[in-house]
């Protein structure tokens, strides 16, 4: 019997950082997204291939039972074997079924963006590691990789939402987010995919004292999903990126890449690499090419 999983990437349009804090973080689930295809196999092991979006192979291993129960380690050239290892190890401990009373599988991952495009390859791969084994999502993460868990909220999620940790714990609401100005927002990838790990780590560095940052940026973020012009949806996202720039201590990307650009550009999630959005009352797609960035997607394109 074949199951079929998948889940959606994300995008955290504000709230980056301070999320994991307690701040309400905006976030858009994408319309690409991850899919997993479960096949009953023999042997008490995993046939496993990961497949980019262009059809081609960038991970394929095979991992027995013994592995996954044991938690075993190879060098660090199966670094990404040895990720996936912890994340069944993790599965296994709160659900054992898959490896107890099963014989073996043949599983694929489908991503339908490009892995290096930074939109959730881990995050929607343990979403659907965990609609597959009947476990808790953000449980999976906290145990894995660690992280807010807005990622496995739009992993879930297919309307804009809110995103807030409260009394540890996911508080995650539908948004109303349906801009008339949609066709004034762009993404555009910035040619690197950033770490997110590093990225936090260095922000617990310089975050000081952040209770009092936390009510602004929540107001920045009510504001912006309540804009009705693009105007209105610009100036939050610029606010935001001030505070976030002060925070961090680092330039905003646009007076760091695009200073004479005509509009807002504001980073998504962790700063320095991945996706950034703009608005601008002119499609930019010509300026952003010239400056060397070749993926620039309109909202309506990016957004489910």
């Amino acid at each position: 019997m074949k199951q079929t999983f998948y889940s959606n990437g994300k995008l955290l349009i504000t709230g980056e950082y301070l999320v994991l804090d307690g701040a309400k973080a905006f976030a858009l689930p994408t319309k690409f997204r991850q899919n997993l295809i479960i096949e009953e196999s023999e042997g008490q092991i995993i046939h496993w291939k990961s497949f980019d979006s262009d059809g081609s192979i960038w991970f394929e291993e095979t991992i027995p039972f013994s592995s996954i129960v044991r938690k075993e380690r190879f060098d660090d050239a199966k670094n990404i074997k040895n990720t996936l290892i912890e994340i069944l190890h993790e599965a296994y401990l709160m659900n054992s079924d898959f490896i107890t009373v099963a014989k073996g599988y043949k599983i694929r991952t489908e991503l339908t963006f490009p892995k290096f495009w930074g939109l959730g390859t881990s995050s929607t791969l343990i979403n659907n590691i965990a609609q597959w084994l009947k476990i808790d999502a953000f449980e999976l993460l906290k145990r894995s990789f660690g992280g807010s868990g807005y990622d496995i909220a739009c992993a879930q999620n297919c309307s804009p939402i809110t995103y807030q940790i409260l009394n540890e714990k996911p508080l995650i609401e539908s948004t109303n987010f349906k801009p008339d100005f949609a066709d004034k927002i762009f993404f555009i990838y910035l040619n690197k995919k950033q770490s997110s790990k590093s990225a936090i780590a260095a922000y617990y560095g310089k975050k000081g004292n952040i209770e009092k940052r936390i009510p602004i940026i929540n107001a920045i973020t009510e504001r912006a999903i309540k804009a009705t012009s693009a105007k209105e949806f610009a100036l939050a996202l610029q606010e935001h990126e001030i505070e976030m720039s002060n925070i961090l201590e680092l330039e905003t990307v646009k007076e760091a890449l695009f200073p004479d650009f005509d509009g807002v550009v504001k980073s998504l999630g962790a700063w320095g690499g991945d996706f950034v959005m703009s608005v601008s009352k002119e499609n930019p797609t010509d300026y952003f090419k010239s400056k060397g960035f070749e993926i620039v997607i309109p909202y309506n394109q990016m957004i489910l």
